[in-house]
């Protein structure tokens, strides 16, 4: 007799409202995870790249970056929550509260706090919180997301959907700020730029230079580190067209490193307001990089402040800030907006 011991993932069916989930395969973090990181995405913020310049503002050991964390902690979902997704279709309430170093152990769990069925009868969007901890049992990352996530079958279940109250911004005093934190010993030199917050305005566009062609081989590599197993990332007969869908916590982290260029001294990320891939990616497309200025916050502690940043990326060199059409919906060659909070010197 053969016994099926092997997952084939959760359907759109198999989630309660309020339902909590424990992630399988806590993570130890090690510096080989640090080094293929800036491999692949060329990151360059002096707090992930130097221990000394890290020392020297109070990090207690060698951060890894924000981002690395938050896709650490996202692939452990991914087995439970995505793996039969069809698409990831948003992030918001993004809170990062404990630096992770080498050596942390990160283990994940969900709770599912919203279902809708969608009228094709073919899929629901499932929304999760998530939270990260480490070895100490300390919160390190929290997180909502919603997924459409494929049927068992294609039938309408009738069930009243449950749609979550969500945040689309923090304010600045709802993003949690580092107190171990000391910027009066920033070195400028080091970082790249000699900005500081109020050398910023409200409103104000830069365009990060260069772009950056996707490549099949470095999106299977990162989505591997992750432990993501998401079967439209991998498996070519998982789409209609036979082609692999871009992680988006991959351009993520692409758009953030590029960022660099303008913003170098925005070095750590507190917090994700709200993140949208607006349109897929594939191999061999071509990306380029701008970023808003939305807010600026000076906190409570010595030169410590907030900068609240729009970041963009598109298909094509970038010839108009514009990002939706008349409709408001999203123009084709717009694949990220990601609203966040980061510190920088004040």
């Amino acid at each position: 007799m053969i016994q099926e011991k092997s997952s084939k993932g959760r359907f759109f069916e198999d989630y309660l409202v309020g339902e909590v989930i424990y992630h399988s395969t806590p993570r130890t973090m090690t510096d080989g995870d640090r080094s293929l990181y800036i491999s692949i995405y060329s990151s360059r913020f002096a707090s992930y790249c130097s221990y000394e310049f890290a020392k020297k503002i109070g990090f207690e050991g060698f951060p890894f970056e924000d981002l690395a964390v938050f896709h650490m902690v996202f692939g452990k979902t991914v087995p439970d929550i995505s793996f039969n997704a069809i698409a990831n279709l948003g992030y918001a309430e993004v809170k990062f509260f404990e630096p992770v170093f080498p050596g942390d152990t990160l283990k994940s769990e969900s709770q599912v706090i919203g279902l809708k069925e969608n009228s094709n009868g073919k899929s629901g969007v499932v929304y999760v919180e998530t939270k990260g901890f480490n070895q100490k049992s300390k919160l390190v990352v929290k997180f909502k997301r919603w997924v459409m996530v494929r049927k068992r079958s294609d039938r309408l279940l009738g069930k009243e959907a449950v749609i979550p109250s969500i945040k689309t911004l923090l304010a600045a005093k709802e993003v949690p700020t580092n107190r171990k934190l000391k910027f009066d010993k920033f070195d400028y030199q080091a970082s790249g730029e000699k900005f500081k917050l109020d050398d910023y305005t409200i409103g104000e566009k830069i365009i990060h230079g260069g772009g950056v062609t996707l490549d099949e081989s470095e999106h299977i590599l990162i989505t591997r580190l992750w432990q993501n197993t998401s079967l439209v990332h991998f498996n070519i007969n998982k789409r209609r067209d036979g082609r692999r869908i871009i992680y988006g916590g991959h351009i993520i982290s692409m758009a953030r490193a590029y960022s660099f260029n303008g913003l170098a001294n925005a070095h750590t990320v507190h917090a994700i307001n709200s993140g949208t891939h607006a349109n897929p990616c594939f191999s061999g497309d071509t990306l380029y990089f701008w970023s808003e200025v939305l807010d600026k916050y000076h906190t409570d502690l010595p030169n410590y402040g907030l900068l609240r940043l729009r970041l963009i990326a598109s298909k094509g060199e970038v010839e108009t800030f514009e990002i939706k059409d008349n409709n408001n919906t999203y123009k084709s060659n717009i694949v990220l907006d990601l609203d966040y909070w980061v510190t920088i010197p004040s």
